[in-house]
């Protein structure tokens, strides 16, 4: 995998379609004040009198309009910035108890090792009990807030290898300041939803104000669902940089791509037998775009509107080639050295040279 060249690609895509997001939040504008106008036109072609524009219509149209898109967004952001240790906490996740579990030891080990490679803050390390998908996520408005959060089920059916890169996957998105950005695009296109039901507020009055309500819906409908094709479209962009950032660290295709074809085998089961299958609270609304991968399957319409890339893609783009499922076996729970007492005594932790010497010279950058 030519992990560079994907992650340009990626942030210029991220770039460009920001730039797109803008513009739209502009033509809604545009379009909100166009609609009344020609509300207006429709109005004044049915009444027996000549109706001027009142004074001030084109400014209080934008005005409003920008009140309620910008307003939204401050709210709902204000709204998401509670934490993402609070978050993972209502998601039934728990602190990491490496004292008590091999496996849970293994994970934090390689939390602290991907952490000296990227030279980043450790995050808070937390576990999803009760949960079989092999997933993950990464939430957190900064660095001082930030955790990693994976499933049990991940812990189960992960080798350390494959372990190493579903944790560099989401500290990615924690390095590339992903959890933020998309905090703010959900937070805009809640806005833009605000537009909508100010339209609907409007129109329920009924009388004259039915147009006006109708045409304000009408350009919200349009503003909010361009929205919220862009937002999946950057979300997906900042997977392909995560999954390019996970490959760049541990230098292993065979990781994070080991992961997502063991997802594919897991999913492939549990369409035969769904009884058997535990997803705990992955598949809640405020985590979906945080997650390692879907928590549910969708149809053709609805994947357009997906956070992430299908699994087929992102494991072609990984391997330069379509690879089959993995199958599911259970990693022996064998215990590994602290990562603390290592330090301390002077044992060298398995992996943490080489990914020390991998670390990134770059700035993040979008």
């Amino acid at each position: 995998m030519k992990f560079w060249d994907h992650q340009i690609s990626a942030r210029r895509q991220t770039r460009r379609l920001l730039r797109v997001f803008a513009l739209a939040v502009l033509l809604l504008v545009a379009g909100v004040h166009s609609a009344l106008v020609l509300a207006w036109w429709l109005m004044a072609a049915v009444l027996p009198v000549h109706l001027g524009f009142p004074a001030g219509f084109l400014v209080t149209n934008i005005g409003v309009s920008l009140l309620l898109v910008l307003g939204g967004w401050w709210v709902e952001t204000a709204n998401l910035r509670a934490g993402g240790f609070l978050l993972a906490q209502r998601m039934g996740a728990r602190a990491a108890r490496p004292a008590l579990s091999h496996a849970e030891q293994r994970l934090c080990n390689i939390v602290d090792e991907l952490c000296i490679a990227a030279h980043m803050r450790r995050p808070q390390v937390m576990v999803l009990p009760r949960t079989d998908a092999i997933n993950a996520f990464a939430a957190g408005w900064d660095e001082a807030d930030a955790v990693v959060a994976v499933t049990e089920g991940a812990l189960q059916w992960l080798t350390r290898d494959e372990l190493q890169g579903m944790v560099a996957h989401e500290l990615s998105h924690l390095h590339e300041g992903d959890t933020r950005l998309n905090m703010r695009l959900g937070g805009m296109v809640f806005g833009l939803e605000l537009v909508y039901h100010f339209g609907e507020a409007v129109r329920e009055r009924g009388g004259l104000a039915w147009w006006f309500g109708s045409a304000i819906m009408l350009a919200g409908l349009a503003g909010w669902l361009t929205g919220r094709l862009l937002k999946a479209a950057v979300s997906r962009q900042r997977e392909f940089l995560a999954d390019a950032r996970a490959v760049q660290w541990t230098r292993s295709r065979d990781g994070l791509g080991g992961v997502l074809r063991k997802v594919m085998a897991q999913r492939r089961s549990t369409a035969q037998a769904p009884e058997r299958s535990h997803y705990g609270n992955l598949s809640h609304p405020a985590l979906q775009h945080l997650l390692l991968v879907d928590a549910t399957q969708h149809s053709a319409l609805e994947r357009r509107l997906d956070s992430h890339p299908p699994l087929e893609v992102r494991v072609q783009r990984i391997y330069g080639r379509m690879m089959s499922p993995l199958p599911l076996v259970p990693v022996p729970d064998t215990p590994e050295p602290a990562y603390e007492r290592a330090a301390t005594v002077g044992i060298a932790v398995p992996g943490a040279a080489s990914l020390a010497s991998q670390a990134d010279p770059f700035a993040r950058f979008l």
